[in-house]
């Protein structure tokens, strides 16, 4: 049993602690003539007890197992009690006069410190110097260790935002996130060969997860190896993108606060655009080239050079320059697959020459007036609509230029592999020789861009001749199909389900799996650059108010040539959920070869009277026919999309339903066709202009002397 009389009590607070406690256990005062440890108390992390030893003169020492932790030892016989305590140079706590560190923030006790007489610092005199240890037993591991505490915490770099002090190695305020100024005097100096600190951030991850590789022509994008936290943008168009600010001149404060505040002006006046060509700057160098195909899909110049101010926020004098393109980036930084990428992107802008980019001017103009062409429907079916019938053909006076001139003109504004693709390696279009000569009915592949809103823009090409570049298009296909979700919902879920059941693909989904498909198909239509799928197409028929007909390759093929799957994607989209009233009976055709779209349009003709076997065009000269084939090359009928199990029927039961929605007739050779029809006087005056201003210049190219010359040559050769 315990002796409980053995027990002291505290002198500060009356407590009745062991006899073994050295220190009060409630207000953890000093045992009065007890040994006294100088540093917090602490526990063993061997886990051994603290061991109590006696020196040669009977003095009791306190002994730690371990070294690397041991505390200031001091004779508890020789010390005198202390009736003082020292103020921290931090934090200002009162501490107790025997402690060498502060409690509150473990500062290290300075030397101007109040101490007692008899302070752990200070060792007494005594006569007899042999016959005991010195009061202070020095540990050399300790001292080191102190000495090195004292150099960090010297180091630590003030923030200009929040004034906390952080640790050297921190990069951003642990508080504010505020980054830190190379211009602050704590500033450890770095390799000028190594990468810098303040290495440009790349986009964030919700694009990177947002870029998918699917048919509809998206972009593969890959997951950096090093990321950083990423503060919150400081101003609009730093929504995705952030680049820290360059480093401060060294010079005054006055002069660096000027300069800071300079950097922080040139930021705000910084556009999106801007910022994702920043950012591709920065993704060439640490080879990340999700960056360059982000701002590529965005429309991004390629051959656009580093300005001054530019290269000053990117903050890498090493890694950037002046005039700088990313081919320039590329090769210094050796990335080849890159500069392969950069390469054939630059060689097909310089060779592509179509009107959307000869006339930016009109362009615009037609931007704004297909966005006020847009219209909602009230109702039941709240879909967007078109309230404009426009359809896209390429002059008849391209015919009057000279043979030369021609070849150059389709050059720059067709798609030459494409239109390989579908008429040579499989016939898909302008395989009936009927159409292509005697109805004039030959389809043209336009150059599309090669990102994923390939869909959307050969839409509009077909149509208005433009790109879909601001995305306005996307936002009304997005908007009507959470709007109409369950409209469309219910004919893709049964068009689904019987595709599977055609194909032999005996399986059910539960509603869940039905759901977060569904949902998929949703959150890509609100993605720019995603890739879309045949659900998409069908309801850009409806917002379009017309047909679309798509002429596609019929498997997925690997670069061996081996097949990998169906395409699923030729075939004829209706506007079923429409009245038939409402819709217009003149298709547009589109053409998709492994994972991309292109508008297929015809060239305007003098109009016709009654070509077709029984066919009543009642047309005028003003009017252009094209006769789009119903049937494949095999005389198959295409597929009808999204139909429900009472349309289904026959196929005799489906041609009639086609005639039902648009203009059909049957040529002289059998071939079943739908009528696309275009007018002049009908069509867009901003489209018209900007047709013609883009002819111009092959009439001037024409017109040229040195050209003739050229032909002239070439016929004496003859």
């Amino acid at each position: 049993m315990t002796d409980f009389g053995l027990k002291w009590s505290c002198e500060y607070c009356t407590y009745e602690n062991w006899p073994s406690s050295i220190k009060c256990t409630m207000c953890r005062a000093q045992r009065h003539n007890a040994p006294i440890i100088t540093e917090e108390p602490f526990k063993c992390r061997s886990g051994l007890d603290l061991q109590l030893c006696t020196t040669q003169g009977g003095s009791t020492l306190l002994i730690c197992p371990d070294s690397s932790t041991r505390p200031q030892v001091q004779i508890a016989d020789e010390l005198p009690e202390t009736s003082s305590k020292w103020s921290c140079h931090m934090c200002t706590y009162l501490n107790w006069s025997c402690a060498v560190r502060c409690t509150q923030c473990l500062s290290q006790r300075q030397q101007g410190s109040h101490l007692g007489p008899h302070s752990p610092l200070e060792a007494p005199q005594t006569s007899d110097s042999g016959s005991r240890p010195s009061l202070v037993t020095s540990d050399p591991c300790e001292e080191y260790n102190d000495r090195n505490r004292q150099n960090m915490h010297a180091q630590r770099w003030l923030c200009s935002v929040c004034t906390y002090e952080n640790w050297p190695k921190s990069l951003r305020c642990v508080v504010c996130d505020h980054p830190k100024l190379s211009s602050s005097p704590e500033m450890p100096q770095q390799d000028s060969e190594g990468e810098s600190a303040m290495s440009p951030s790349i986009v964030n991850e919700q694009i990177r997860d947002n870029v998918r590789t699917a048919g509809g022509g998206g972009i593969s994008g890959g997951i950096r190896g090093r990321q950083r936290k990423l503060s919150p943008p400081t101003s609009k168009g730093q929504a995705e993108v952030k680049i820290e600010l360059a480093s401060g001149t060294v010079g005054s404060d006055n002069e660096q606060e000027a300069d800071f505040k300079k950097l922080k002006q040139i930021r705000n006046r910084i556009r999106r655009s801007d910022w994702l060509f920043l950012n591709a700057c920065a993704g060439v160098v640490e080879g990340d080239l999700a960056a360059v195909e982000v701002y590529k899909s965005s429309g991004g110049d390629i051959a656009r050079q580093l300005t001054a101010e530019e290269v000053r926020i990117l903050n890498r004098q090493s890694a950037f320059d002046s005039g700088f393109t990313l081919v320039h980036l590329a090769i210094r930084f050796q990335r080849q697959d890159m500069l392969t990428v950069l390469l054939a992107e630059v060689s097909q802008q310089t060779a592509k020459c179509i009107p959307a980019l000869v006339c930016p001017e009109l362009t615009e103009q037609i931007r704004r007036e297909v966005a006020a062409a847009l219209r909602r429907r009230k109702g039941e079916f709240p879909c967007n609509f078109f309230t404009d019938l426009v359809t896209f053909t390429l002059p008849a006076d391209i015919e009057d230029l000279p043979p030369n001139v021609q070849e150059k003109l389709f050059d720059e504004i067709l798609d030459r592999d494409v239109q390989k693709e579908l008429e040579e390696e499989s016939p898909i279009i302008n395989w009936s020789l009927e159409l292509c000569t005697c109805l004039d009915s030959r389809l043209y592949a336009l150059w599309n861009r090669t990102a994923g809103d390939c869909l959307l823009d050969s839409v509009l090409q077909a149509t208005w001749g433009i790109y879909d570049k601001d995305s306005v298009l996307r936002k009304s296909l997005n908007d009507s199909l959470h709007d109409c979700s369950h409209w469309f919902y219910a004919r893709w879920k049964e068009w689904e389900s019987w595709y599977s059941q055609s194909f032999g693909l005996h399986f059910s989904l539960r509603e869940e799996q039905w759901q977060e498909d569904w949902a998929f198909i949703l959150s890509l239509s609100s993605q720019p650059g995603a890739s879309l799928e045949q659900t998409h197409v069908f309801v850009l028929a409806h917002i379009l108010r017309r047909p679309i007909i798509v002429y596609g390759v019929k498997y997925y093929k690997s670069f061996r040539g081996e097949t990998l799957g169906y395409t699923r994607f030729q075939g004829v989209y209706l506007p079923l959920l429409w009245e038939q009233s409402f819709c217009w009976k003149s298709p547009i055709a589109l053409g998709y070869t492994r994972g991309h779209f292109s508008a297929l349009v015809a060239m305007e003709n003098d109009g016709y009277d009654n070509r077709g076997a029984g066919a009543n065009l009642n047309t005028d000269d003003d009017v252009t026919v094209t006769f789009l084939p119903l049937v494949d090359s095999e005389r198959k009928l295409l597929h009808i999309h999204f139909l429900s199990a009472q349309e289904m029927g026959t196929e005799e039961q489906q041609e009639q339903m086609l005639r039902q929605w648009m203009d059909c007739c049957v040529t002289e050779g059998g071939v079943l066709v739908a009528m696309q029809k275009s007018s002049r006087r009908r069509n867009h005056s901003l489209v018209t202009q900007m047709v013609e201003k883009w002819l111009d210049g092959y009439r001037q190219l024409a017109a040229c002397p040195t050209l003739s010359d050229g032909e002239e040559e070439e016929e004496d050769d003859d």
